[in-house]
C-alpha cells in the first residue's frame, strides 16, 4: 500500500491458496478504489467501511481481500509511529512466542523419531500426525518407501476411512508418550473428517495422553455438538481455522466450549478483528492459537506475532520454517529459535517484500483449482478435506 509520502509503504497479506485470483479481483476492482485518498491512520473506520461495502458481506474471499488492506494499514501505522505494531496493541506481554512443530511419519516409529528431532531443536510443543495405510491421510509427508501411501496422497485416488484412523490415533499417542515422556506438549489435528460420535469417542480415548489440544474434531456445520463433547472428554479443544466470520467464535468462547481459538487472520478480515477476538478470549479464559501454515506469507505471520506478543490470551502459535528463497523475497521474515519465534523490534510489522527477488520465482503456468477438496469416502461420496 503506497502513500503520498515517498518511501512510506505498508505491506499486507491476503494469502489464500484456493481462490487467489478472485481475491485479487476484489482487491483491485472493488476495495482499492474505495480507500484511495483516505487517511491511513483510521484503521477501524476503514475496516468497518470495507466490510460493509459489498452489502452481501462476509465470506473468505471478501475477508481475505479486506485483510490484505487491514494488515497493510497496521504496518503503515507502526512505521508512522516509529514503533513495532505490538506496541500499538498495548505493548509486550511476553518476551518469546512459543510455537509447535509438525511431526509426522508413515508409522508410529517414524512419528516418534520426528518428535524427538523437534525436542532436540528446543521445541516444547509438537503436533503428531501418522499415515493410515491405504487411506488418504491428512498432515503426513511422503514416507521413505515412496510407494503406496505417498502416491495415494498425491493423487487423491485414496479414500478417507475413519475406522482405521480411529484405531490408529490412540495407539500413536501411547507410543509417543512411552518414547518421549510427559515433558513435551502433544497436539493432533482431526481436520473435521469424522462424525460427531466418532469425534467424541476419539477425544475420550485420548484423555489418558494429556494432549495440549485436539484440533477440528467437529466440523463447522456441527459446532453445537461441542457442548456434548465437553461433557464426555477433558481433552482440550481447538477450532476455527476455517471460520470466515469472527462472530462464529463468539458462542464457543462465551460458553467456554473450546479451549483454543484457531483464528485464520485472513479469513476473518485481518488484524483488526483478530485483536477484538483476542480480547474476548482473554475475558472468557480461552486462549489463542492463530493459524500459521506455510500458505500464509511471512507478512501474515508477522501480523499474528504482533497479536501473540501483546495479548494475555496467547496460548500457542502455529509455525512454518521458511526457505532461503522465501527470506530473500520477504526480508525480515520471522525467525524460530529453540522452539519459539524471536520478537522483532523493527517498526511496523518488520517484514518487507522484494519485488526484484520475487520475479525470479514467477510461474508462467496459470493457477488452477486446488486438489484439496477432491477427497471421497469409499462409497464415492464427498468427504471433508
Amino acid at each position: 500500500m503506497e502513500t503520498n509520502q515517498p518511501g512510506l509503504v505498508g505491506y499486507g497479506c491476503a494469502s489464500s491458496p484456493q481462490r487467489p485470483l478472485a481475491i485479487k479481483q476484489v482487491l483491485d476492482e472493488y476495495l482499492a478504489p474505495m480507500i484511495i485518498g483516505r487517511d491511513v491512520l483510521d484503521i477501524d473506520d476503514l475496516s468497518h467501511l470495507l466490510s460493509l461495502s459489498p452489502y452481501w458481506r462476509g465470506g473468505a474471499i471478501e475477508n481475505n481481500a479486506l485483510a490484505g488492506i487491514d494488515i497493510a494499514l497496521w504496518d503503515l501505522k507502526g512505521k508512522i509511529a516509529g514503533l513495532p505494531v505490538f506496541q500499538l496493541l498495548g505493548g509486550r506481554a511476553r518476551t518469546t512466542v512459543s510455537v509447535y512443530g509438525h511431526a509426522d511419519g508413515a508409522d508410529n516409529s517414524e512419528v516418534v523419531d520426528s518428535v524427538q528431532q523437534f525436542i532436540e531443536e528446543g521445541y516444547e510443543y509438537v503436533r503428531c500426525q501418522v499415515a493410515i495405510k491405504g487411506a488418504d491421510t491428512y498432515g503426513t509427508h511422503a514416507p521413505s518407501d515412496a510407494g503406496s501411501i505417498a502416491e495415494l496422497a498425491r493423487s487423491r485416488d485414496a479414500f478417507w476411512m475413519s475406522s482405521p484412523y480411529l484405531r490408529a490415533i490412540p495407539s500413536l499417542f501411547e507410543a509417543v508418550r512411552d518414547a518421549v515422556g510427559w515433558d513435551v506438549e502433544l497436539l493432533h489435528d482431526v481436520h473435521e473428517r469424522v462424525t460427531v460420535s466418532e469425534a467424541i469417542r476419539l477425544a475420550e480415548a485420548l484423555d489418558p495422553f494429556r494432549l495440549y489440544f485436539l484440533e477440528d474434531a467437529i466440523a463447522p456445520e456441527d459446532l453445537d455438538w461441542y457442548r456434548e463433547l465437553r461433557a464426555h472428554s477433558t481433552t482440550p479443544q481447538a477450532v476455527g481455522e476455517v471460520f470466515s466470520d469472527m462472530r462464529t467464535f463468539i458462542p464457543l468462547i462465551t460458553n467456554r466450549l473450546i479451549d483454543f481459538a484457531r483464528i485464520r487472520m485472513g479469513a476473518i478480515g485481518g488484524l483488526t478483528p483478530t485483536v477484538k477476538l483476542a480480547v474476548l478470549c482473554e475475558l472468557m479464559g480461552v486462549r489463542t492459537a492463530i493459524h500459521g501454515p506455510g500458505d500464509i506469507s511471512p507478512i501474515g505471520h508477522a501480523a499474528a506475532l504482533a497479536v501473540d506478543v501483546s495479548s494475555r490470551a496467547f496460548g500457542i502459535q502455529e509455525s512454518t520454517k521458511y526457505s532461503d528463497a522465501v527470506r530473500d523475497v520477504f526480508p525480515g521474515a520471522p525467525v524460530i529459535k529453540n522452539g519459539a519465534y524471536e520478537i522483532s523490534e523493527a517498526v511496523g510489522l518488520g517484514v518487507g517484500f522484494d519485488e526484484h527477488e520475487a520475479r525470479k520465482y514467477e510461474i508462467a503456468a496459470p493457477l488452477t483449482y486446488d486438489s484439496w477438496a477432491l477427497l471421497r469416502h469409499r462409497d464415492g461420496s464427498v468427504a471433508r478435506p
